[in-house]
């Protein structure tokens, strides 16, 4: 029963640190869209420049932080178990695109984060 307890354990675990790497990952995403709005962006030099942005610069660290942990879940979990959990960064892209982004909220939108819940349910359903 202990090994049973231990395995439902790492599974909880291996689904919220997936989770959290979502985070991670849209939080770095949306550093780097804050660094990049407004800024005109028409040749190789303008675009290296924008890579010296406090905001692109802090999106890089939480990204390369985002891939540490990716890698540590890719080592305890199955690819195939794990990766349709980073899903999730759908959903919390939407939330920020619609909250500090002002994007528009449709419906199409909508049921598309809904069935994206309904898949990470199903697949982390063991």
């Amino acid at each position: 029963m202990k090994a049973k307890l231990e395995d439902y354990e790492v599974t909880i675990l291996l689904v919220l640190l997936t989770i959290f790497n979502s985070v991670l990952m849209v939080t770095g995403q949306t550093l780097w869209k804050l660094g990049a709005t407004g800024k005109e962006i028409h040749s190789l030099g303008q675009l290296l420049r924008l890579f010296l942005t406090p905001y692109v610069i802090a999106g890089l660290m939480v990204y390369a932080c985002s891939s540490v942990l990716w890698i540590y879940i890719l080592n305890k979990g199955e690819l195939s178990y794990v990766y349709p959990i980073q899903s999730t960064a759908f959903i919390f892209a939407l939330i920020i695109g619609t909250t500090i982004f002002k994007e528009q909220l449709t419906p199409s939108k909508i049921i598309g984060v809904l069935v994206i819940c309904i898949g990470v349910i199903i697949i982390t359903r063991k």
